[in-house]
């Protein structure tokens, strides 16, 4: 099988077999659609490739006025396309996870398409929360230290804070976007909500990442051209799939789930066998006032997949 071996049918098991849950309905997706996972991370790769190059004209170049011109052009281009270039990925993601027929460069760039401007602004919001962040670690603390003040380090804990919150907020961000029509500000409203209502499954994922990330981080100490050689192939698709895996279950439950009931309908994307069970929405912009993709008109629209 080819990593871009872009068809994809179904499970190919009997209709009605007992469905998997929990691990071991992971690891049958993941050695199923492994491939594509690795496809899935070159894909992406394309659009992370600025900070390799960033990194190696920086090893390099003298010239460091345009060096400096030349890096902040590619941080800008990165900026721009990473969003969308995730909600690409987080669209072929799903269609993993209800089993849906994908074609994995198409339906990549379809999803990178019809959210850009949406994914871009989630994107830069990112970046910008991250970099503070980062600079409230370096700068508080400092000034601790310097005016031999200890209220310097409340700033750095609320700049943290809100950094791990909407590094939570991520793992629904960009699913909803990919699987309803909901505007900007409820998407933002509603991911802040999931990353306290689902506060169980947001810790499960939260170590998986982290203990992910520490791996790589010993990886890049012992043998750093490793990590720079497994980067473009696997890593990243492989942390996505886990965090989808883990959060996409959450959105039916608590904003797909409950627009179907409201509509007295069963959700599509649950299996035939499945009792639907009614749940409380606990988000103001459903029960209609917004509402999953629906299948579009020629050259209008999202369609759902």
């Amino acid at each position: 099988m080819g990593l871009f071996n872009n068809y994809q049918n179904g499970p190919g098991i009997p209709k009605y077999a007992p469905k998997k849950k929990g691990l071991a309905l992971f690891f049958d997706l993941f050695f199923r659609k492994i491939w594509n996972i690795t496809g899935l991370n070159l894909l992406f790769f394309i659009f992370l490739s600025p900070i390799y190059i960033g990194f190696f004209l920086f090893s390099f170049m003298k010239n460091y006025q345009l060096l400096l011109a030349i890096l902040i052009l590619l941080f800008l281009v990165f900026a721009v396309f990473i969003g969308p270039a995730t909600a690409g990925m987080t669209k072929v993601m799903r269609m993993f996870l209800i089993e849906k027929h994908t074609y994995i460069i198409r339906d990549f760039f379809r999803g990178f398409r019809e959210n850009f401007k949406k994914a871009s602004i989630i994107g830069i919001l990112d970046i910008l929360v991250a970099l503070s962040a980062y600079a409230s670690y370096n700068v508080y603390p400092y000034c601790a230290i310097l005016y031999d003040n200890k209220l310097f380090y409340i700033p750095m804990v609320l700049a943290l804070s809100v950094a791990i919150v909407v590094f939570i907020m991520n793992y629904y961000i960009f699913l909803m976007l990919v699987a309803t029509d909901l505007s900007l500000k409820n998407l933002l409203k509603n991911s802040f909500a999931l990353a306290f209502v689902a506060m169980k499954q947001n810790i499960i994922t939260t170590l998986f990442v982290a203990l992910f990330g520490i791996l790589m981080f010993i990886i890049f100490i012992y043998a750093t051209p490793m990590v720079f050689m497994l980067i473009p192939i696997f890593p990243i698709a492989l942390v996505w799939f886990i965090v989808c895996f883990n959060s996409y279950p959450v959105i039916q439950k608590y904003v797909i789930n409950p627009y179907y009931d409201n509509m007295g309908e069963v959700n599509p994307e649950l299996s035939s066998e499945a009792e639907s069970i009614p749940e409380e929405t606990i988000f103001e912009d459903m029960g209609g006032k917004e509402k999953p993709i629906e299948k579009r008109k020629k050259g209008k629209g999202k369609r759902i997949s």
